[in-house]
This record gives structure tokens, sequence and C-alpha cells, in this order.
């Protein structure tokens, strides 16, 4: 590959070279190719006298865009080679080569490593023809590498903490909405991109539509895990339950290539299920087979069916599923289906205490069930953001974070588990740094998942990290096309980076789809208020449904306009009905009402309770009034958010 192949398309701002000493003249051949081809190579022969080698190593490697590992019989035994390899896998970065023939260690044989034992140095040769498209194909289309042409993406519930005092009117809760939803987006189908439309469930008995339905939704799952494939998100793709419309007109809808099908039939300790691929462009089944197992088996059918809709897919992007945490015992996997379908299902505090219920009953089947673990952490994190007395909540956080430790360290490539574990940390403790790490760690493995594209940008928003948090949204925009409240989640986000317009038009997006959306209104209030149509932002947050919205929105326009006595009943209904969940949201008012003092009395209020609205003080707009004081500075150091 020539420099200006290289460079026309997509140039590399780094690649970092991890190699053992040992096989120094072996590598010193490679980087040479490397940037012969026109890549920036960087690799430790460029440390300079004085510097600190560790720190110096651990930085190059973040910056890298791709991590060329070079294995041999020197590096799978070098402490450093595996570590520098296992930060390029978290990240989504890995390229493997292997410079004599050597399999890579553990962990790390899911890539496969070009052979480079026969390479003289020729930049013409086939393997390093090979080596050049594994680094340019995935970065230049936006996603890291992984060996011979696999790629992970980069750019990869609840309604996000839908109350205990998450976020500022503007921000309402968006951890909660991240946590359970994507975003919508238009862009058009590629070839790589499927939706999992429910299966349905044969045999008139309604009540085992979970089984089926958790079943569809494992086989997306599986296929969600692999960032080469753009798997639309369920909200989207359940829309289309039953397939009363030709495959055509859903595909899209959704904007997808291809869609896949099935059914399921339960008869006591057996399953049929039915799965077919159909191609969107034909309208043709490409592929299709019946699986008959024993119950027992069933998870060998979802991974089977995963697996060969993947390889068909292949031929073009290299697809590969796995379906990491999971249970080979079908009670346990039985009561985590029954859970996340109440869990799902978002009716009310009865019905996520059923689905934590339900979790219990797998973890207490099979204690190594890491799906379940995070299933459970978040659960234990929505109760406490929503529904928990002050005395309870705590012990609920806690006990996420420890679900959420113990799910990432049974299955640690498991995305879910690490977006519990950011998210717990974060919510829960107000830990911005230490969530850090487990998000990037979600993002990087989750690869097609919207929801956890969606989870990462509100962190990356909130964290300062403004193109990151659009980047993921857009990557959740393609997953996720028809879902009212991923609309709405982009609505916050948009105000966050302080676009009202375009948070105008998401929110209406999100109302049209479904008028009873929650908070759709509440962030229309936002966005028009701050576009200086207060007027129009009271008719928005008159009506709004949710009380932590609408009232301290309508307390904010209120003064606007000139109606104290209205403001001031806002802000009295707020106080009484809401409380110390709400006290991040006095403070937007407060601040709003040019009372710096008080409203920064309610931000320290909200620091001891630990309200997690505190994490979108940074990007909140309606705390600007604060921000040339010195104390909001302070209070954004003290977050670890300045």
């Amino acid at each position: 590959m020539s420099a200006d192949t290289t460079s026309s398309s997509a140039p590399l701002k780094c690649i970092f070279l991890s190699y053992a000493r040992a096989d120094r003249e072996r590598v010193e051949p490679l980087a040479h190719a490397l940037r012969g081809a026109g890549f920036d190579l960087w690799w430790d022969a460029l440390i300079e006298g004085g510097e600190a080698f560790a720190r110096t190593i651990e930085e190059r490697l973040e910056r890298a865009d791709v991590v060329v590992v070079a294995w041999s019989s020197a590096s799978i035994v070098s402490d450093w080679v595996r570590d520098e390899a296992g930060q390029a896998r978290a990240l989504g970065k890995l390229v493997p080569v292997s410079l004599d023939g050597s399999e890579p260690p553990l962990g790390f044989r899911q890539y496969h490593a070009i052979d480079f034992s026969r390479w003289h140095g020729d930049a013409k040769a086939p393997e390093f023809a090979a080596l050049s498209r594994a680094i340019v194909a995935p970065v230049a289309s936006g996603v890291h590498a992984s060996p011979q042409g696999r790629s992970r993406s980069t750019a990869s519930r609840r309604k996000l903490l839908i109350a205990a005092g998450g976020g500022t009117v503007a921000a309402l809760l968006a951890s909660g909405i991240a946590w359970r939803e994507g975003l919508f987006g238009g862009a058009a189908s590629v070839a790589n991109s499927v939706a999992v439309i429910p299966f349905a469930t044969l045999g008139g008995d309604a009540s085992q539509a979970y089984f089926s339905e958790g079943l569809s939704e494992e086989v997306r799952a599986a296929l969600a895990r692999d960032g080469a494939l753009q798997v639309a998100a369920p909200t989207s793709s359940n829309r289309f339950r039953g397939l009363s419309e030709d495959a055509r007109t859903i595909a899209a809808k959704l904007g997808v290539a291809f869609l896949l099908e099935g059914s399921v039939q339960r008869a006591a300790d057996t399953v049929r299920v039915t799965a077919e691929l159909i191609d969107a462009q034909t309208g043709l089944s490409r592929w299709s087979q019946t699986f008959d197992r024993e119950l027992k088996d069933v998870f060998a059918v979802q991974s089977e069916i995963a697996t060969t809709v993947a390889s068909d897919l292949a031929s073009r992007v290299g697809a590969h599923a796995n379906t990491p945490g999971g249970t080979k015992n079908v009670a346990a996997y039985d009561a985590f289906l029954r859970g996340r379908t109440l869990f799902n299902s978002d009716v009310d505090e009865a019905s996520d205490r059923a689905a934590l219920a339900q979790f219990d009953t797998a973890i207490a089947l099979d204690s190594n069930y890491a799906a379940a673990y995070a299933a459970r952490s978040r659960s234990r994190a929505a109760i406490a953001s929503v529904y928990a007395k002050p005395d309870e909540m705590r012990g609920l956080y806690d006990g996420a974070i420890d679900d959420a430790r113990r799910a990432v360290a049974i299955a640690w490539d498991l995305p879910q588990a690490q977006l519990a574990l950011g998210y717990s940390l974060y919510t829960g403790r107000l830990d911005i740094v230490g969530a850090r790490a487990p998000f990037d760690r979600a993002y990087a493995l989750g690869g097609g998942d919207a929801d956890t594209a969606v989870s990462f940008a509100f962190y990356a928003v909130r964290t300062g990290n403004p193109a990151k948090a659009i980047e993921a949204v857009e990557r959740a925009t393609q997953l996720d096309r028809l879902n009212p409240r991923a609309f709405r989640a982009a609505a916050s986000v948009q105000i966050a980076v302080r676009n009202y317009p375009k948070a105008l038009d998401a929110a209406q997006e999100a109302l049209r789809l479904e008028p009873t959306v929650g908070y759709a209104h509440g962030f229309m209030g936002v966005a028009l208020f701050l576009l200086g149509r207060a007027a129009e932002a009271r008719t928005a947050f008159l009506a709004e449904p949710r009380d932590i919205s609408k009232l301290p929105g309508l307390a904010i326009v209120e003064r606007h306009l000139g109606n104290v006595a209205a403001a001031d009943a806002a802000m009295k209904a707020l106080v009484d009905k809401l409380g110390d969940s709400a006290v991040y949201q006095q403070a937007d008012v407060l601040a709003q009402w040019g009372e710096p003092d008080r409203a920064f009395a309610a931000l320290h209020r909200a620091e001891i309770v630990g309200d997690s609205g505190l994490t979108w003080s940074a990007t909140d707009p309606l705390l600007d009034p604060l921000r040339k004081d010195p104390r909001f500075p302070a209070l954004l150091r003290r977050l670890h958010l300045a």
C-alpha cells in the first residue's frame, strides 16, 4: 500500500506498535515498512531520554488509532505486551500479527493474527497488504480494527434517572433515559444492517410471550455485540411485531438491509424455533431453518441462529457474534427473561420490584450468571433513582455497584456489565472519575447496541466531551429509528450542547411519534425558553405530565413573564411534592430567578443528599447565571467535572 493510498481516504494519527524487546530486530523492518506506507507510527524506540517510560507508553497507546500487537514466543509471556494488548482490545483498537507463527495467548485467540513468520520486509508482500487493509479499512469507516477485516465500533433504563434528583429541567433525568433507550436517525440502510423482529409465540399460550420475545432479544444482543453489524434497536424493531407490513416496507422504515423474523413453540420440555433471514431489497428469504431442541438446549439455539446470520453477512463485513455472560441453567434463564420483560415494561414500582425478584431468582440458581447480575444492578439503581425513600437509597445503590462489579469479574467483555458499573458509580456515588473506564469499555465493547451508545453519549456530554457525545448519538440514531423516547433523549443531549433548535425538533418528533411520551413537553419548554420564546415555553410546560419537569419549568417561565405569584406557587409545589428528590431542580429555578446564594445553598444540599442531578451541572444551561461566581468552579472541582 502506497503512502498516498493511506492518506487519501483516512489518514491515521498514529499506529502504536507493541512488541517484546527480544523481538527488536524482527520488528524494525515492520516499523520501517509501516512508515514507508505513509502511516504515522509510534513505538518505544521513539521515547526520548528522561521521559517517564510507563506514562509515555500509556499516553501514546490512548492516543493511537490502531494498536498493532506483534505476538511471538517472547511476547506472549511479556506482561507489558499483554497489558498493552488488553487495553487495545478494550478500546477496540487491536490488530494482531504473529512474528513467528505463535498462537496469541488465551483471551486474544478470538482475534486472528496475521502470519508474518515468512515475511522478509517486503512492503508488497500479501501479509503486509493484509495488515494495511486491517488498519485502514476500519478507521475509514469510523471503527477500529480487529484482525482480518473484523471490526469493533468505537463510535459505538431507564428514563435516565427519572427522579432521585435526576438532572435539570433541561437534562431531566437523562441518565435514566439513556439507560433504557437509544436515539433516532435517518441514515440509509447499509449492507451489514439487520433488524430482529420479535419472534411470534405459537400454540395460543399468551403467557409464553415473554419467552419468545426474550429469545429474539438474546439473538439481537448476540448480533449487536459485534461492531461490524448494525442492529436495529428493540424499540424500533418491536413496532413491527407480527409483520403486518411487507418486508421491504418495514426494512425501509427501519433503515436496514435485512430482517430476521421467527417463531417459538414450547411444549413441555421441548422447544421449536423457526428463524428466517429476509433480504429487504428482494423480499426473498436469504436463509431459513427450524430448530427442534430440548429446552435445556435453548442457549445453543440462540447462539446458532446468531452465528448463522452473522456468518451470512460476513461475506461483506466479517461479522462474528458471541454471547459472554450467559448461563447454562434453563430455570435461571427463564427467570432472567421474566425479569427483563417486567423491567422493560417500565410500568410502576411494583413491576420494577417484581423484576428485581426475578433477577434474584436467576442469581440464586446460577451464582455465575453475569448478565443477571448486570440486570439486577440496573434494577436496583432504577428503584433507587425513582422510588426509594432516602433511608433505602444508599443500600440500593451500594447493591447495584456490588452487582455490577460481580458481573464485570465474571464477564469482563459483557458490555451490559461495564455499563452497569459505570452507571451505578456515576449516579449512586457521583463518582465521575471512577465511572469513566467502565463507560469507555462498554462503548468499545458495545458496538451495535443503541442503548449503550446513548448512555455513553450522556456520560460524554456531561464530562466535557461533546464531540464524542454527538458521535455516539449519531451511532445510536442509525439503530433506533422509530423510538419516541429516543428523540426525547436526543433533545436532552442537544440542550446540553446548547443547540436549542435541534433540541426542539427532537422533542417535537418524539411527541409526533407518541403524544403521551413523558418529559418531551418539558424539553420543548426548556428549548423554547432558552430561544427567548417564554410564552410558548409556558404552554409546553403546562402540557407536561411529569411534575419534576413541569413545576420547575413553570416556576422559571412564570417569573420571567412577570407572574410572580404563579412562579412562587410552582416552586412551593415543587418543594412540597418532591422535596430533596428535586433539590437540584430547585437550584435551577433559583439560578434563573437571580438568587445565587439560595441556588448555591440548594446545590450544597444536593451534594449532601447525593442528588445525581449534579452530574449535569457542568453542562446545564439553566445554571449559566452562576458560572462566573467563584463558588461554581469550586463545585465542579469537588465533583471532578472541572
